[in-house]
């Protein structure tokens, strides 16, 4: 069976398909870009202030000493571009994205996530419908509002089945739960 791409979310009497993006985001491109290029200027000042010549014309390497601050910038400098290489590798493998494939003709749910690389590099789960036990909500209100949609599922326990940082508003989570659980309701 091939999978239309295109659509985010599809439906049909007996088959419904959510694809779900993974760390792919406009978000995570802009943060590792600003990380990356903050790095590289970090480590550029540090490096010229070892070296005693203006790598970057806005920073007189006059008036910054290689000890202690010279070596605390390339530090910092370094570490950032461990952070923001480690960000482009969540970007290029694009953690966290997969789909969720539940399947009323047949009675069976497959939940599909992508890894780090290596020996769990496929998250494949497969079970059937019959062992859902129950669809909830997870909220947690504040500063890092916080909607997860579950799926209990029974000998394997709750399931997310969306993101933690999706940011939806709780009438769009409670809709989504709702049709969910009427479509998996009306299973034959």
């Amino acid at each position: 069976m091939q999978l239309d791409l295109v659509c985010m979310n599809c439906r049909s009497e007996s088959i419904w398909i959510e694809f779900i993006t993974g760390s792919r985001k406009t978000s995570n491109f802009c943060w590792a870009f600003i990380l990356f290029l903050g790095s590289v200027g970090f480590l550029l000042v540090g490096i010229s202030s070892y070296l005693d010549r203006n790598l970057i014309s806005l920073f007189p390497s006059e008036q910054i000493n290689f000890f202690p601050q010279g070596i605390v910038m390339s530090f910092y400098g370094i570490a950032g571009l461990f952070i923001s290489s480690y960000l482009g590798c969540t970007i290029t493998w694009n953690v966290g994205s997969g789909y969720d494939r539940f399947d009323r003709k047949e009675g069976i749910v497959c939940i599909f996530r992508w890894g780090f690389p290596g020996k769990n590099r496929r998250i494949f789960l497969r079970f059937l419908m019959k062992d859902i036990q129950s669809i909830r909500i997870e909220v947690k209100e504040g500063i890092y509002a916080r909607r997860v949609l579950y799926i209990e599922i029974r000998g394997l326990g709750a399931i997310p089945l969306n993101r933690t940082d999706d940011n939806l508003t709780p009438r769009e989570i409670e809709q989504k739960a709702a049709e969910l659980a009427y479509f998996l309701r009306c299973t034959n």
